[in-house]
């Protein structure tokens, strides 16, 4: 339950690195390999120069391949269904960036060298946070962006979260289905706790730039509770499709 991710309405065309960077390439977006320290991610960009704009909109992908079973999380987690790039493909703005999750997108000898506990119990690690601190800063900064706007779906959702926390230049966030409680989505799946992840809803005490959290209303993987505690406490708005699920149709 805590890898499931996916969108049954996105065309499939995930699975590999290639795949995806050539489905963006036909969408406008260059493909960056980022390395900082551990951790390598795939970046795609589309910059249109002719409609030069002060903000970057930044997405973060989900938590990637589904686990096989409940007690197994897959070898490779590369998403099959990346629904955050899809969802980065169909953001107009003049400034679009998507980014990976660490150990995703990798080929075998990369990967073999990247702890499974990236894609397990410490997804939302501090040190992952970090990195994403200085991709967010250097990709910033060859945009000649000034702000950001955050947008992050499932896992990417809480770590798009803990970022907005920490910067002062995010102007909006958005999170799809994210399990922002971290512990209280882990104890609803009667799951082992994330124990090398930072939990939002305990480490965000600090005020949030304008939110809106979207969870669908037949969601079994994040449940609306789980959102809803967040949002509550935060002041988030909690907007609630009826009709979608974890999978379908973000």
């Amino acid at each position: 339950a805590l890898g499931l991710s996916g969108c049954a309405s996105v065309d499939r065309f995930g699975g590999s690195r290639q795949s995806v960077i050539d489905w963006g390439y036909e969408r406008g977006f260059d493909a960056r390999h980022l390395l900082l320290k551990r951790f390598r991610l795939l970046a795609l960009q589309r910059i249109d120069p002719s409609r030069r704009s002060p903000v970057l909109s930044v997405y973060i992908e989900g938590d990637g391949a589904a686990w096989p079973t409940p007690y197994h999380p897959p070898r490779d987690p590369t998403p099959t269904e990346p629904v955050a790039l899809a969802m980065a493909a169909a953001d107009p703005a003049p400034a679009v960036l998507y980014l990976g999750r660490p150990c995703q997108y990798l080929e075998a000898a990369e990967l073999a060298a990247c702890s499974p506990e990236y894609w397990t119990s410490s997804r939302f690690a501090p040190e992952v946070v970090t990195s994403y601190m200085a991709f967010l800063d250097r990709y910033k900064e060859s945009s000649g962006a000034s702000r950001l706007r955050l947008f992050g779906y499932s896992g990417g959702g809480v770590l798009a979260t803990l970022l907005a926390a920490r910067r002062t230049d995010v102007e909006q966030l958005v999170t799809v289905a994210a399990p922002l409680a971290v512990s209280e989505w882990t104890a609803w799946h009667k799951m082992t706790p994330l124990l090398g992840s930072i939990d939002p809803e305990r480490a965000v005490q600090g005020p949030l730039p304008p939110a809106t959290h979207f969870v669908g209303g037949s969601d079994t993987v994040v449940p609306s509770r789980v959102v809803a505690i967040f949002a509550a406490r935060t002041g988030g708005k909690l907007h609630e499709v009826p009709d979608f699920d974890h999978r379908c149709c973000w």
